[in-house]
């Protein structure tokens, strides 16, 4: 395998690590913490990747996912944290669509799979907050 086609294995490797921290049962917030962690250690392997402009888009669509999931952490008002949880739809979703133009089968897949977990995450957190409202009145 090429050292290109190795970085993205790995890549793709760290994308399916950063899904699989998120089926196990934990709160959200850990959840949440663990997935920066991986998303952390997937900037690692995305560094050494070998083309200067995957790897630069890669790296702003991780960071704009990992800003929006910061910041989601620190919304506690509802129609705020909804609106953080739409713009972390539409990261999730620019990520998927760079790896598609400009990565592997591979970083595809990967990428799909943080995908579908941070939208399992929104989804939870939007179910939480519909709990708590229902409860409250």
């Amino acid at each position: 395998m090429s050292k290109k086609g190795m970085g993205k294995f790995i890549l793709g490797a760290g994308i399916g690590a950063a899904a699989g921290v998120l089926l196990a049962p934990k709160s959200g917030k850990e959840t949440r913490a663990e997935l920066k962690l991986k998303i952390d250690e997937l900037v690692e392997k995305v560094k050494n990747l070998d083309k200067e402009e995957v790897k630069a888009d890669l790296e702003e669509k991780i960071e704009n996912l990992k800003a929006e999931l910061r910041d989601l952490d620190k919304e506690k008002v509802k129609e705020k944290a909804l609106a953080k949880a739409e713009v972390i739809k539409e990261k999730a979703a620019e990520l998927v669509e760079t790896a598609k133009e400009k990565g592997t089968p591979a970083v595809e897949k990967a990428a799909t799979e943080v995908r579908k977990k941070a939208l399992a995450v929104v989804k939870g957190m939007e179910k939480k907050l519909k709990d708590k409202e229902k409860k409250s009145k």
